[in-house]
């Protein structure tokens, strides 16, 4: 795919990257090119999933793109793409942006920049059946969880494990890695583990779509951000989608849209790119 953005000059990154220019205004875009190339994992509700009566793609990641969007006077269009080639389809210039729930680190940084747009705790969960097994956090000490292999969540009850069970001579965390959330809480129903963990945020909506069966153990064990891809090499793009958030986030568009998905509670207070302002 060719990157129309690549030819925009330094000039125009500084200017979009302005709260109150009309960023609309500015083309962006080569001649004949008014097309923002996005790529999600449409299986991680309330950010990106497929909505089950009209197969159409939808979810917050989906509306906060559209408005920066609009803001930039460009249309978006939507490539299915799994997690695990987020950077790649990037670096090969398949993809403008990628959106997909995911957190912004500092190795992600070295590959890819990053543009923050909401806070998140990653959680213990399981399912009610379950619930009086963990009356507490440290229940999950010597139980088999659960999480997306491709994420930070692995590396991250890992490290929980040993601070908080092994330290204190408790047995460790098995963890058990899964080709995604869908699956984690499929490992769940089949009793193959005892919990799992994803985004807090995530659980009160999963619930509403299957009648409350998950439980949250505690409170979320580790904070972050989630944040947009983008390809290092394209700053302008970057500076472009940066100035949109910034504007989106003085007229109100951006609370409406997490009152919408019921993600108040996780929003940032300055549109960052990977966490500096």
């Amino acid at each position: 795919m060719k990157n129309s953005f690549r030819a925009v000059g330094a000039a125009l990154a500084a200017v979009v990257g302005l709260a109150m220019i009309p960023v609309h205004a500015q083309s962006l875009a080569a001649p004949g090119t008014k097309t923002l190339v996005a790529g999600t994992t449409p299986k991680y509700p309330p950010f990106e999933f497929k909505d089950p009566d009209t197969g159409k793609l939808t979810g917050f990641d989906i509306d906060l793109l559209e408005a920066l969007a609009a803001k930039l006077d460009l249309k978006v269009t939507w490539q299915d793409v799994s997690f695990d080639q987020m950077i790649s389809s990037l670096s090969t210039k398949r993809l403008d942006v990628f959106l997909g729930g995911f957190a912004d680190t500092e190795e992600r940084q070295k590959s890819i920049d990053i543009l923050d747009y909401l806070i998140t705790g990653s959680q213990f969960y399981t399912i009610k059946a379950r619930a009086a097994d963990f009356p507490n956090q440290q229940a999950v000490c010597g139980k088999r969880i659960a999480a997306a292999r491709k994420t930070i969540w692995p590396q991250a009850i890992a490290a929980w494990s040993v601070e908080n069970c092994e330290k204190a001579g408790k047995a460790a965390i098995v963890v058990l890695g899964t080709d995604g959330s869908p699956d984690t809480r499929l490992q769940l129903k089949q009793g193959r583990a005892d919990g799992g963990v994803q985004g807090a945020e995530t659980l009160p909506y999963q619930n509403t779509l299957e009648n409350g069966v998950y439980v949250p153990i505690g409170k979320p064990f580790l904070e972050n951000s989630l944040g947009m891809g983008i390809s290092k090499d394209n700053t302008a793009l970057t500076a472009a989608l940066r100035g949109a958030m910034r504007q989106i986030m003085v007229d109100g568009t951006y609370q409406k849209i997490l009152a919408k998905w019921g993600l108040q509670d996780y929003a940032v207070k300055k549109a960052t790119v990977n966490l500096k302002d």
